[in-house]
């Protein structure tokens, strides 16, 4: 008994380390006064200010846009090579997979420099495009860990045998494996879209001008102070997330459930 008391006490603990920033800043979100260390009385203005704020408003979409859009094409990317990283032989699996570890364990920095060299020996022009292709080629890594313990898990022959009953391969990809490792495939889309939004360093190093995300927003304002409405929109933003966690395990849940039914 009391070893289990210990481990609820240190699993409350734990938690109340990491969310406790995130409830005092969702708090302050509705404090009336601009400085964080008081509190002056309850009020939405900072969300009213949110959407008239055209700076805050500008990184925000660009935000978004660049995460949706590295999100959906880094997953792609990444299914179709983690499902051949997956057919090869057991030495050439263990070498291409140690490459795809390096992106992961390389410092941001590192990359971020790498990215912009090769941009300028390139002659790309740094903006938009420059910033989306540094976010796919860092999200790419992450979704392909993502995916491949699903493959593992999966029964290696049941693309085999569904092609024996007479299905192309492209049907046996689109019908038998994706649904196998769709788990996967959601987890590592939402892990490249969240590490999309989160990025600073490899995105100020390849954005150009009129380009900028949140982190380098917000970067910029740390030096004449933290605009509120930041708390407000980091308080949407929490929110947001949460909610689509939710709906994505309602949905998890209920497949699951009428795969039981059916079987």
């Amino acid at each position: 008994m009391v070893s289990r008391g210990l481990k609820r006490l240190y699993t409350f603990l734990m938690f109340l380390f990491i969310y406790a920033p995130i409830v005092v800043l969702i708090i302050f979100s509705f404090n009336n006064a601009r400085t964080r260390g008081t509190w002056s009385g309850f009020t939405l203005k900072w969300y009213a200010e949110l959407f008239r704020d055209k700076e805050v408003l500008t990184a925000l979409y660009y935000t978004i846009l660049v995460a949706i859009l590295s999100a959906i094409i880094s997953t792609i990317i990444g299914t179709i090579a983690a499902i051949g990283i997956y057919g090869m032989t057991k030495v050439r699996r263990k070498i291409i997979l140690n490459l795809n570890y390096l992106p992961v364990l390389n410092p941001d920095i590192v990359t971020a420099v790498s990215l912009m060299t090769l941009f300028r020996f390139l002659r790309i022009e740094f903006g938009f495009i420059t910033l989306l292709l540094s976010h796919i080629t860092f999200c790419i890594p992450y979704v392909i860990l993502s995916i491949l313990p699903k493959l593992r898990q999966m029964n290696k022959h049941l693309a085999e045998a569904a092609m024996d009953l007479g299905a192309t391969p492209f049907y046996a990809l689109r019908k038998v494996i994706i649904p196998e490792i769709k788990p996967g495939i959601v987890t590592g889309a939402l892990l490249a879209f969240t590490l999309s939004i989160d990025d600073f360093v490899i995105s100020f190093f390849n954005k150009g001008p009129g380009v900028s995300n949140i982190s380098i927003t917000v970067y910029s304002m740390a030096r004449r102070g933290i605009n509120p409405v930041i708390n407000a929109l980091s308080a949407l933003m929490f929110t947001g997330l949460i909610i689509l966690l939710l709906i994505i395990n309602s949905r998890s849940s209920k497949s699951i459930g009428e795969r039981g039914d059916i079987i």
